[in-house]
């Protein structure tokens, strides 16, 4: 069966949009640090693959970090790449592990592996993958249970973030598991249920498939029919994306609004340097559903090039300098700003 999938998504290959190289910025000044950044060596590798982490039916590989000395208790960061990376090249762009030297969090990478998809994207669109219990979802849940153990993680303070693949695969995790995670942020990704095929995929990344808010909550509901506790559910998305239509932002939007029950014009607007931000809070004034559409950027993670935790030491595919660290942004959202004292 995954044998003929793969051939498949091979034969469509072709149609997807070159997503191997580092998009540009249009300002001047974000292509001179860019090549400055790619002129740096690039870092050795700072995750640990761990072999046996259980039941993995969506035969992935698991990568962590634990940071030296981390006592009991602390939280826990997911983080899932994109087509066509890996979750080293990630890791060095986005900053996590170091952020989590300097804060006291474990970090799990997920994998995608060749053998299951000649891109290295994580099968969000394939509802087997992505039912409870099933497929890459179930070996993802057990990563994160197998690292919490092995960090003796605080579960109440698990997130989850991801781009495009990683992002819809963050998404699908979010509706079936929303009791594992207290956060996700997803990157340039896509609603749960957009597709459930490859072409119906790539028809979706170039537009969202036309849904009343309520259409989109009702494939949450079924996934998980009870919430006891809900996860904050930050969207980040680039408004010039040609990969992933910026309207599967607005859908994730109106799929998490609507299974929290929140009204569509019940929104704070924020306007920062090169982005908008729009908040829909619960009756107590608690942020349960973040937009953040990053002006003119294209389809990738933003980073800041720098030194130091959630810093992009290196330039890699999809990891766009955008003026702002996105990692340390989502880990402020998710209160994971102390320095930790060792």
């Amino acid at each position: 069966m995954r044998d003929r999938f793969k051939r498949s998504l091979e034969r469509l290959l072709p149609a997807m949009p070159d997503i191997g190289v580092l998009s540009p910025s249009p300002a001047a000044g974000r292509r001179r640090a860019a090549a400055s950044l790619r002129r740096k060596r690039t870092a050795p590798g700072r995750l640990t693959e761990i072999a046996e982490f259980g039941a993995n039916p969506g035969n992935l590989r698991m990568l962590v970090h634990i940071p030296e000395g981390l006592p009991a208790g602390r939280p826990l960061v997911l983080v899932l790449h994109g087509c066509r990376q890996e979750a080293e090249s990630y890791d060095r762009a986005s900053g996590w592990s170091r952020l989590a030297d300097e804060r006291g969090f474990c970090v799990v990478y997920a994998e995608q592996k060749p053998v299951n998809n000649p891109a290295r994207c994580f099968t969000w669109f394939r509802p087997s993958e992505v039912r409870r219990d099933r497929g890459e979802l179930m070996s993802i849940r057990r990563m994160v249970a197998h690292a919490a153990g092995m960090a003796k993680t605080d579960r109440r303070r698990v997130f989850v973030t991801g781009l495009s693949a990683g992002g819809a695969m963050a998404a699908a995790l979010l509706a079936v598991y929303p009791g594992d995670f207290a956060g996700g942020a997803i990157i340039a990704g896509l609603p749960f249920g957009a597709a459930r095929d490859v072409p119906r995929a790539l028809a979706a990344m170039r537009e969202a498939p036309a849904r009343s808010a309520r259409e989109w909550g009702d494939l949450v509901r079924a996934a998980s029919p009870r919430i006891v506790r809900k996860p904050v559910v930050s969207v980040w998305h680039g408004t010039a994306d040609e990969t992933v239509s910026l309207s599967n932002g607005h859908a994730l939007v109106e799929q998490w609004r609507d299974r929290y029950g929140l009204p569509g014009e019940g929104f704070v607007e924020k306007r920062l340097k090169g982005r908008r931000t729009r908040i829909w809070p619960d009756g107590e004034g608690r942020a349960l559903v973040i937009l953040h559409e990053i002006d003119g950027m294209g389809h990738g993670t933003p980073v800041l090039p720098g030194e130091g935790g959630g810093h992009a030491a290196s330039a890699e595919p999809f990891m766009l300098e955008a003026g702002f660290s996105s990692t340390l942004e989502i880990a402020k959202e998710w209160g994971l700003t102390r320095r930790w004292k060792r």
